[in-house]
Parts: C-alpha cells; structure tokens; sequence
C-alpha cells in the first residue's frame, strides 16, 4: 500500500486487484477502479487491462464499452495478449466500436502467437467460421490443436469435433474422444454430452448404454439442455436405463424450457 502511495504502477494494480477480489482488504470496486486508474495512467499494461474490464461490466465505475476498447487498446497496443484477445472480442461483436472482423482477427492472431490459450481458440473457430478471413479448416485445426494442448475445453471440445467430422483433418473417432474427454473432465458440458454419443451410436468405442446414460446425466444436470433431451430419449426408449415415461417428461421439460425443438417435439409426442 506504501509503495502505491508513492507512485509504483505495480503496486497501484496490485492494491487495485486486492480491492476487486477482497483478498486481505474489504471489497470495494470503486476503490479498485481508483488505483487501477492510477496505475493506468502510469503506463501499467495489466492495470489498463483491468480498468477495461471494469467499464465492459459496469464495477466501481459506470458501464462503457467505449472507454473499455480505449484502455484495452493501450493495453494491447504494450503488448499484452489478454488484452489483445478481448479488442479481438469488442471488433468482433461491434461492442464499444465499429464492428471489424479483420481487425478481430489480427488481434487475434497477435495474442495467439504470444501463446494465449483463450485468443488461440477463438483464431481457431474465426478459421473454421470464416469470420474475418477465409474459411480454412487447416487452419482452425492448427490453433484449436494449440489452444487444446495449454488446456482450453472449448479448444479441445472444437477440435474433438473436427476428428469426428473429418474437417482439417482425417476423420479419426477415436483421437476425438481421445480429446473430448480431456475437456468434459475440465467439466465442458457439451463434451460431455458428445462422449454419451460416441457410447450410444459406437463411435471410438464400443457400444454401451449405460455409460452414455451416465454422461448424457452429467451434461444434463449441468443444465445443457441437448443433453436433458437425450436422457430424457433414453428414458423414453429403455436404452440403458429402466424405461419411464415420467422421467423422459421431465427431462424433456427441462430441455424444452431453454428452447429445444426436439425436446418439444417428444413432450408432444408423449402427451398426446
């Protein structure tokens, strides 16, 4: 505290981060956007970064997304991949700046070479998408491959689906179950869900139902409403579970109620 009294950037992010999280002082947002600004001023990257943050979100100061893109500039200007990734993010969607999905991607590209996981995956997916930049699944393959080895589930969720689907590389349900359990032990919901696929429909694996019914059940009481739906089927069917029309309902509720269509489709089908 002395020392960002006295003018250390460092230590002015660093009181700004104690103030954020609470850690050893009492919670207190305006306080952490106070010091972060200091240090901002004073040149700090990770200050800026966080100041950034702040604004995107509305803590401690008034929500701005045009002030956050202005101190994540400087910030990724200095550097700073985190940064760089989240100006990537606001050209990518529009927020708090014109819209500019090249310019997404150069920015990008520059906190992905510097080996950010995050922006790695999101490069990926700007390949396999076309999103500012030819489509290309080589190339997505190539980034998501990075991104899953410095141990992003999604990266590893989206890459697992490119061996399934034979894009960018060949098709090989083996290697993606190989990848999408890496990422549903990391508890990604989606992957989850694929692994209770592979097990029902035989794919890398031998057919088994229960054990997609377990994982169908993990995703599902994770809240992912593809896999209410296909415990829900299970139980409808009797595949690896005591067949129950009631618990095919419930299941099918709960997948419906975030919107999907399938679901809907059985809940008509079984209430007549």
């Amino acid at each position: 505290r002395k020392a960002a009294q006295q003018g250390s950037a460092r230590a002015q992010c660093s009181s700004g981060l104690f103030y954020e999280t609470g850690w050893g002082v009492t919670q207190d947002y305006a306080e952490a956007t106070k010091w972060y600004k200091k240090a901002a001023d004073g040149g700090s990257a990770p200050a800026q970064c966080n100041l950034a943050y702040c604004y995107q979100v509305g803590r401690g100061v008034p929500k701005s997304d045009a002030d956050a893109v202005s101190w994540y500039k400087k910030a990724a200007e200095k550097g700073l991949p985190r940064a760089q990734n989240n100006l990537a993010l606001c050209y990518e969607k529009g927020t708090g700046v014109a819209k500019n999905q090249q310019e997404a991607v150069k920015w990008y590209k520059k906190a992905a070479e510097q080996g950010d996981a995050v922006a790695q995956c999101n490069l990926g997916y700007c390949y396999e998408a076309g999103i500012g930049t030819p489509k290309s699944y080589t190339e997505a393959v190539k980034w998501y491959k990075k991104a899953a080895e410095n141990g992003s589930a999604r990266a590893q969720n989206n890459l697992a689906c490119c061996y399934q689907s034979g894009n960018g590389v060949p098709k090989n349900d083996a290697e993606a179950l190989s990848w999408f359990r890496k990422a549903a032990v990391q508890g990604y919901t989606a992957s989850q869900n694929s692994i209770g696929y592979c097990y029902e429909a035989g794919l890398g694996v031998s057919v088994d139902y229960e054990e997609a019914v377990k994982w169908y059940r993990s995703a599902a009481l994770d809240g992912y409403a593809m896999a209410q739906y296909n415990l829900g089927r299970c139980y409808e069917t009797g595949r690896g579970v005591r067949m129950s029309i009631a618990e095919a309902i419930e299941w099918y509720e709960k997948a419906a109620a975030q919107g999907n269509q399938k679901a809907k489709e059985g809940l008509a089908r079984l209430r007549g």
